[in-house]
């Protein structure tokens, strides 16, 4: 019985690291053999707030999603803005230009200039990332599931684009708890003037 039970396990295991690495091998092929065209999450419309760069709110509009296919996305973000926002990578932590970032100002989406964040929500986590306790709108970030680490975690991407941003977590401060994790290349920072 011993012996039955030490065996199950042992080919339980087996089974489901085969498993985890098929999924990983299949991930990697259908993101490197993908057409030029690559289907979206979220067909649109988006209902987002826009914001002007002074951090005014200008109101909520019904936008069509930003749509470019690989080699557009590719002419105009660097390698690691393409493989942070198109391919859900993560930069590495201490090294992004806006980690340690504590200047007033807005922060839009790197890919679409959709305003994501302001420095009033900015706090520092001491994770090495970019990280708010709220977005600048709830319009205009959205959450997905996000299994790809073998955890589940919530993917936070951009409403109108659909760029990759980061992950948010239930261990931010007061007053909402969160921490959105931002990778410091899926923004832009727009410093703002201050007043004379």
């Amino acid at each position: 019985m011993n012996e039955f039970t030490r065996r199950g396990l042992i080919f339980g295991a087996a089974t489901a690291g085969a498993y985890g690495l098929l999924v990983g091998v299949e991930r990697v092929c259908l993101s490197a053999f993908a057409d030029n065209s690559d289907p979206e999450d979220d067909p649109g419309p988006a209902k987002i707030v826009k914001f002007a760069d002074d951090g005014a709110r200008l109101g909520i509009y019904t936008l069509a999603k930003v749509r470019k296919n690989k080699s557009e996305w590719k002419n105009q973000l660097t390698p690691l803005e393409y493989d942070v926002t198109r391919r859900a990578a993560t930069e590495f932590a201490f090294s992004g230009a806006l980690y340690d970032q504590h200047a007033p100002g807005l922060y839009r989406c790197i890919d679409c200039g959709n305003a994501l964040f302001d420095s009033s929500a900015k706090f520092d986590s001491g994770t090495g990332w970019p990280s708010f306790w709220e977005a600048i709108a709830g319009e205009n970030v959205r959450e997905k599931k996000d299994f790809s680490a073998g955890v589940l975690r919530t993917e936070v991407k951009c409403t109108l684009c659909d760029a990759h941003l980061g992950h948010v977590f239930t261990d931010g401060p007061e007053p909402t708890g969160l921490r959105y994790c931002t990778n410091s290349a899926a923004l832009r920072f727009l410093p703002r003037q201050q007043a004379l």
